[in-house]
C-alpha cells in the first residue's frame, strides 16, 4: 500500500492506495500540532511509502520513523491529482486554507505554468471563514447564504482586516447582509479570475480545493469565466491522491 498525505494550514487529507484503488480516505483538522495529528491520521496504516505534500510535509521525514518518505509540491501534487481523475485537464484552480493556486497543465500531469498566492490569507478559505464569523454564519452554510443576496455590493480590499471594515462599515450603513456576503464571495472570484488569466486558462478547468465546496464561489465562477469548472466528488482530496501517486510511481 502507498499513503499520500496532504498536510495544509486548515487539515490534512490522507489517501491510501491498495495497487490502483483507493482503499482508505481520511481527513483531520491540522490544529496547532501537525507532527500529532499526523501520526493519528496514519493509525493502522500499513504503508510501504508514504509521499507527503502541503505546509508541513516536512514534518513527515522528520517525525516517522519505520517508513519509506518521500515529499513533493503542492503544485505536482494537485497536478498529478487531478490529471488522475480528469486526463483531459488543461487547467486547475485550487482554493485551500491559506493559499490559493492556478495552475495550466500540459496534459498527464505535466505543469506548463502555475501561479501561487501564499503570502496572506486574502482571497482564500480563511478569508471566508473569518469573515462568516463576522455574519455569524457557520462556514458550511455561508456560500448558501451569500446566494440569497441580488445585488453583490463591491468590497475593495483583499485583506481580511481591512475587508471586515467595509463590510461592517456597510453593515452599519443597513446594506442587506446577503448582497454584503455575495459581495465578498466576488472579491474572491474576480482575484482567482485574474490569477487563471496570468497562467492561460484553457477548458476543461478543474476547480479543487476546500473552497471548491462553497456553492456561491462555484456559481460566482460560472458566470465569470462563461464555463462549467469540473469540481471533484471530493474536491480536497486531491493533493492527497496526488502524493499517493507519486509515492507509487517511485
Amino acid at each position: 500500500m502507498i499513503a499520500g498525505i496532504d498536510i495544509g494550514s486548515r487539515s490534512t487529507e490522507l489517501v491510501v492506495l491498495n495497487g490502483d484503488e483507493i482503499s482508505i480516505k481520511r481527513k483531520l483538522p491540522t490544529t496547532f500540532d501537525p507532527a500529532s495529528q499526523i501520526k493519528k491520521i496514519l493509525e493502522g496504516v500499513d504503508a510501504k511509502i508514504i509521499s507527503a505534500t502541503g505546509y508541513g510535509r516536512t514534518l513527515v521525514t522528520s517525525e516517522l520513523t519505520g517508513f519509506e518518505c518521500v515529499s513533493l509540491t503542492e503544485i505536482k501534487a494537485y497536478a498529478l491529482g487531478v490529471s488522475h481523475l480528469y486526463p483531459e485537464a488543461r487547467t486547475i484552480l485550487d482554493i485551500g486554507g491559506q493559499d490559493t493556486k492556478a495552475i495550466s497543465l500540459l496534459g498527464k500531469g505535466k505543469v506548463a505554468k502555475f501561479e501561487m498566492n501564499d503570502r496572506c490569507a486574502a482571497g482564500t478559505g480563511k478569508f471566508l471563514e473569518h469573515l462568516a464569523t463576522v455574519f455569524q454564519i457557520p462556514i458550511e452554510d455561508f456560500g448558501s447564504y451569500a446566494l440569497e443576496g441580488t445585488e453583490p455590493l463591491m468590497i475593495n480590499s483583499m485583506c481580511t482586516v481591512f475587508a471586515e471594515t467595509e463590510a461592517t462599515s456597510l453593515m452599519a450603513q443597513g446594506k442587506n447582509p446577503r448582497d454584503i456576503a455575495l459581495g465578498l464571495h466576488g472579491s474572491i472570484v474576480r482575484r482567482t479570475t485574474n490569477m487563471l488569466g496570468r497562467v492561460g486558462l484553457k477548458g476543461p478547468l478543474v476547480f479543487a480545493g476546500g473552497v471548491a465546496n462553497n456553492p456561491c464561489v462555484i456559481n460566482m465562477l460560472k458566470n465569470s469565466l462563461d464555463l462549467n469548472p469540473l469540481i471533484p466528488e471530493e474536491p480536497d482530496f486531491a493533493g492527497a491522491l496526488g502524493a499517493a501517486l507519486h509515492g507509487k510511481a517511485q
